[in-house]
């Protein structure tokens, strides 16, 4: 039996999301060395990460939505070519607004250039297989953790800060480019710019489009609870290496913390997908972002590395599993001809909760040394993100309710 072409697709996915996002988020081992060895503060050095998910959210939309008209290889071409420009210009930062400009907007643009685009393309490749595609492009932020991370903590153990991020950017150029050009796009996208989408049966199950899209309440339960999901868990995860050594880690032993979740995290995504499968996407995505408000509640009571280990895995488990269920309730709410615009939209919105939650864990630890509230606020987010996604419908279900009310696009 022939393979589809589209696991190509969904491999050369995982390792630009795998890399980028990698790349973004190995700021949080850069974090402690880039302040002792420039005496920058930690809400300042923070703030490098908030404009990363800022960019990298009104990115995810602009990288969608051409992604929808000229093609995803273009679209992962030029972001693979930011990537590796923002991370060595990065490296050679004498100022923290030059590490703003060169790691925040450049490297968090490149990154929305990966995500969004790689999902739609590949659920558009794996059409009976799009749970599956979608875990598995997701699972390349997991491996982020486990493969980026790591290697820049390896790496700073044998240089300095400078030179650890340019080897990661010079090795990005040799790995993120070659898996851009193996993508292709689905057959029946149209690949010209500009041009009319490719006439299919979906257009009669999917009519409305992206500017209708927008403003159904579908879209708008997705993106807030995406939203508050990505507020609860992005300073947990940014400040994990940083809390750890604040409780008495050894720094290479708190990189090994942060790289565990990410382990945990490829399988939650993997996971949650199958168990979607049987039980429905909403229940799971439920059940997840309540599993995912206790492991943070948890962390207030974590001190040991035992400890941290086991929080780890819960909250790696329930933060990686959530995370590529949005991407199939847009597929399904909204239909393969707009995902990429729509999922760009959703990103855009996770990006900013993201962006909030890694910035007021700086200006937690630095007001008051701790990030024992932190844990408690992103506990409380985390319980809205549950409640929120609770109250979504699916599109189709609201039709088959309403079927008179159904109007040609």
């Amino acid at each position: 039996m022939k393979l589809s072409y589209g696991w190509v697709v969904v491999g050369a996915g995982m390792l630009m999301t795998c890399i980028g996002i990698g790349a973004m988020m190995s700021l949080a081992v850069f974090l402690v060395p880039i302040a002792q060895q420039t005496g920058w503060s930690h809400s300042g050095i923070s703030s490098v990460a908030t404009i990363d998910f800022l960019f990298m959210g009104i990115g995810s939309i602009v990288w969608g939505a051409l992604c929808d008209r000229i093609g995803a290889r273009r679209v992962v071409l030029l972001g693979g070519v930011l990537l590796c420009a923002g991370l060595i210009t990065a490296s050679r930062a004498t100022t923290l607004l030059e590490l703003q400009l060169c790691f925040g907007v450049l490297v968090g643009t490149a990154a929305g250039s990966f995500y969004a685009p790689m999902i739609a393309v590949a659920t558009g490749w794996l059409e009976h297989r799009r749970n599956l595609a979608a875990a598995l492009v997701s699972a390349g932020m997991g491996m982020g953790s486990m493969v980026v991370s790591p290697l820049a903590g390896w790496l700073l153990s044998q240089h300095d800060w400078r030179a650890s991020m340019l080897i990661i950017g010079v090795a990005a150029i040799f790995l993120v480019l070659p898996a851009a050009w193996l993508v292709r796009d689905p057959p029946g996208h149209s690949k010209v710019a500009g041009a009319a989408p490719v006439p299919d049966q979906t257009a009669e199950r999917y009519p409305l489009t992206a500017a209708q899209a927008l403003f159904k309440p579908q879209f708008v339960i997705i993106a807030l609870a995406n939203f508050a999901c990505c507020a609860a868990h992005s300073g947990p995860i940014f400040h994990m290496v940083t809390y750890a050594t604040f409780c008495g880690v050894a720094p290479m032993l708190a990189v090994s913390v942060f790289s565990l979740a990410g382990l945990s995290g490829l399988g939650g995504r993997i996971g949650f997908g199958m168990i979607a499968d049987r039980k429905g996407v909403k229940q799971t995505l439920v059940a997840g972002l309540l599993l995912q408000a206790m492991a943070i509640g948890a962390y207030v009571f974590v001190d040991t590395l035992p400890a941290f280990y086991a929080a780890a895995i819960v909250f790696g488990l329930a933060y990686g599993g959530v995370m590529p269920l949005y991407a199939v309730l847009v597929r399904d709410a909204f239909g393969p001809r707009i995902m990429g615009t729509m999922f760009g939209a959703v990103t855009l919105f996770a990006s900013l909760g993201m962006a909030l939650g890694s910035g007021a864990g700086g200006f937690v630890f630095d007001t008051w040394g701790n990030y024992s509230r932190l844990y408690i606020g992103a506990f409380v987010i985390g319980l809205c993100a549950a409640v929120i996604a609770l109250t979504f419908r699916p599109v189709r279900e609201a039709v088959s309710l309403h079927p008179h009310q159904m109007k040609p696009a």
